[in-house]
């Protein structure tokens, strides 16, 4: 998926909603205890009910791998099951790899063709040769991180030498790694004051937000300050959405709740005159 199929995905759904599908087991209804695989059975839940108005999920790989070769199983069933019923969505594995070059090159292989994601969350720290295998497949994205939300953030990203921050390096160098069809950058979005800065580095890459909901962030300041003429945001809400409720109508809630959200983000999307 290019960047214009991307984006003709918002217009046509009147979102930039992405589902986080983090699926602690410790929190499924009680009501899946009887399925062989309560977890698969959660997330297809989940899907069916918030597909109509999300463009992307985002399953976090650790939710998966902690359970061994049962969520991974878990993991590639998911996606299979989007890939076959809904294969307009965008699909991001939230893996954070980042690691010498051939190492990433498996993880290329791992995530875009034994799992066929779309996308894969990648750490720059290590630098050039460590992301550009995963730039080497076409029609599939690199996520890099760049400014995230957590307390740690503070440790490193904002790190500043010759009144450049580490982020901001983060964001410019890797422009000649990647093009605005291959390479997206996360941005926290408790950092939401930060996007207009970023914007001037990146005036045309999609970013991915995660942190509205659960974590605090907020919509409206996302929209406002990250939005371009394109969109160039796709806001991730996890646990707002997918834990919601906790009864045998979970995934109805969890449904309402994707629907409010995009019925906000339609509005930001007509006042941008996008949509």
């Amino acid at each position: 998926m290019n960047h214009l199929q991307l984006f003709n995905n918002i217009v046509k759904k009147r979102s930039f909603l992405c589902v986080g599908l983090d699926t602690e087991t410790d929190k499924l209804p009680p009501s899946l205890q009887k399925y062989d695989n309560p977890v698969l059975e959660f997330n297809k839940r989940i899907i069916d009910s918030t597909h109509n108005y999300a463009i992307a999920f985002k399953p976090n790989v650790a939710f998966y791998e902690h359970s061994g070769t049962q969520g991974w199983d878990t993991l590639q069933e998911t996606v299979r099951y989007i890939r076959k019923n809904y294969p307009d969505i965008f699909i991001i594995a939230d893996a954070k790899r980042g690691d010498i070059g051939n190492t990433s090159r498996m993880y290329a292989r791992a995530f875009f063709e034994n799992m066929d994601c779309d996308a894969i969350t990648v750490a720059p720290y290590m630098g050039e040769d460590s992301v550009t295998p995963f730039l080497s497949y076409s029609h599939k994205w690199v996520i890099l991180l760049a400014l995230t939300s957590n307390k740690g953030a503070d440790d490193f990203q904002y790190h500043n030498e010759d009144g450049i921050r580490l982020f901001e390096r983060v964001l410019t160098l890797s422009q000649k790694w990647g093009t605005t069809d291959n390479l997206m950058y996360v941005i926290g979005a408790t950092r939401a004051e930060m996007l207009k800065d970023i914007r001037k580095i990146v005036p045309e890459h999609f970013l991915l937000v995660p942190g509205i909901g659960a974590q605090g962030g907020s919509l409206s300041e996302v929209a406002r300050y990250g939005m371009t003429n394109k969109c160039g945001l796709i806001v991730n809400s996890s646990r707002a959405i997918i834990f919601a409720d906790n009864s045998e109508n979970f995934d109805k809630v969890a449904g309402e709740k994707a629907q409010e959200i995009q019925i906000e983000m339609a509005q930001y999307l007509l006042e941008k005159k996008i949509i």
